[in-house]
């Protein structure tokens, strides 16, 4: 392979940017959707899937069936995801936003520790220094809206749940990655994540067909097409402690959609921790021995 070739893709980590930024918006459209929390996941899974077909023909990544092995993989991540949906979905509704982006992102620090783990090494200085200032941002930013309460402590655990089951999906894809393009491997697992949901849905008697279809729409493009798309796409390229700060953008956003969406203010703590979770994806970003290898993959 050449060194051109085993070089991360320059779009790669824009790609994974531009996707937290979309799936941000998620809560508040699975709030908007007018149908049950499982319900909503469903409709973001199945509505996705035409859209992932076209695009995936027309940038030559034919959906096909893999082996057996790779099925398990892809079955393995639609189940975490699937899963990750209805705890996140259902927490949402039982407590604040704010508790709930706060504890569903735990995926973030969860998938950084996870590829530490797989490097085999300590986290560098300059990586301990971004971690730390990413940490301090989330609680920062969350300051303000975060409240710790009996009447929200479960949605919180679900919510906190959640992020963990999300850790599993992104370590499913990372590898089913190494065979199979981003295309075909978001639409299998879209497709297995609504074939699991919809039953669950049916089953807890939620209402599953909305009265206005815009924000199930919605939420299918802009949470599965653009943010899982790109997502899957940058995380081929990108490495696991550099995807997981870079999901730390969804608190950013989400603070700044209850300010633009229920006048929530924006105090001095919330600019100061969006700043820091920045400096965080910069500092990470920078030159240092090894901070940038990651394990080649075909795609």
């Amino acid at each position: 392979m050449t060194r051109a070739a085993a070089q991360p893709h320059r779009f790669a980590f824009p790609a994974v940017l531009v996707g937290s930024c979309a799936l941000a918006f998620g809560p508040w459209l699975v709030r908007l959707s007018g149908v049950g929390p499982v319900a909503a996941g469903f409709w973001r899974l199945a509505l996705a899937l035409p859209f992932l077909f076209v695009i995936a023909a027309l940038t030559r990544q034919p959906i096909h069936w893999p082996g057996r092995k790779l099925a398990t993989l892809v079955a393995a991540a639609a189940f975490f995801f699937a899963a990750d949906l209805a705890a996140w979905h259902v927490g949402i509704h039982m407590t604040k936003l704010g508790n709930a982006t706060l504890f569903g992102n735990v995926s973030s620090f969860g998938f950084a520790a996870w590829g530490l783990w797989l490097a085999r090494r300590w986290p560098s200085k300059l990586q301990a220094a971004a971690l730390g200032l990413a940490a301090v941002g989330a609680a920062l930013l969350m300051g303000s809206s975060f409240e710790l309460s009996p009447r929200n402590f479960a949605g919180d655990l679900l919510c906190l749940f959640a992020g963990f089951l999300y850790v599993g999906y992104l370590i499913a894809v990372q590898h089913g990655r190494g065979s199979l393009k981003p295309l075909p491997l978001l639409f299998l697992a879209s497709a297995f994540g609504a074939a699991m949901l919809l039953p669950l849905s049916l089953s807890l008697g939620e209402r599953v067909i909305p009265d206005d279809w815009t924000y199930v729409f919605l939420l299918a493009l802009g949470s599965q097409v653009v943010g899982q798309g790109l997502l899957v796409y940058g995380i081929g390229h990108v490495p696991p402690l550099i995807v997981g700060l870079a999901l730390l953008t969804q608190p950013a956003i989400s603070a700044f959609v209850g300010w633009s969406a229920y006048g929530e203010t924006l105090t001095a703590a919330d600019w100061l921790g969006a700043a820091a979770i920045g400096a965080a994806l910069v500092l990470v970003r920078l030159p240092e021995r090894g901070l940038r290898q990651v394990i080649v993959q075909p795609s």
